[in-house]
């Protein structure tokens, strides 16, 4: 179990509140992040440490790609502080517009996939969002 302060420190600034806002509709490479927040890669990678650093993401390569995931799969805290957040999330204008650009984002394809329908009727990438989707 990660420390919970550590988690907090990790939720401590407003970009990467952004970040595991959309993070909560499932995995995204880091390219992804930056076009949908509108922050440089440099940017994204930074606060991404951060939010692994503090136990609330993992990671995984495929090829020169990284992707990011919420750590809700192998701690019942982080998950339930996810669980907190997306609720609290909800009463933010800017956070919901985040979501809105993640969907477009979805519907126009990503920098790994591009754009399938989905049985929901809408697009969705082909990769672990489908399967990750919380």
């Amino acid at each position: 179990m990660p420390e919970l302060q550590e988690c907090f420190k990790g939720l401590a600034d407003r970009t990467r509140l952004r970040i595991v806002n959309v993070l909560l509709m499932g995995e995204l490479c880091v390219c992804d992040i930056q076009r949908i927040l509108e922050v440089s890669q440099s940017g994204v990678s930074r606060h991404m440490t951060y939010l692994k650093h503090a136990g609330l993401v993992r990671d995984r390569r495929d090829g020169v790609r990284i992707f990011y995931r919420l750590a809700t799969d192998q701690d019942v805290t982080v998950k339930s502080l996810c669980e907190f957040l997306r609720a609290a999330f909800q009463k933010d204008n800017a956070l919901r517009a985040d979501l809105g650009q993640l969907k477009r984002a979805l519907k126009e394809g990503t920098c790994a996939t591009p754009p399938v329908e989905t049985s929901f009727g809408s697009s969705c990438r082909a990769s672990a969002y489908s399967t990750t989707r919380g």
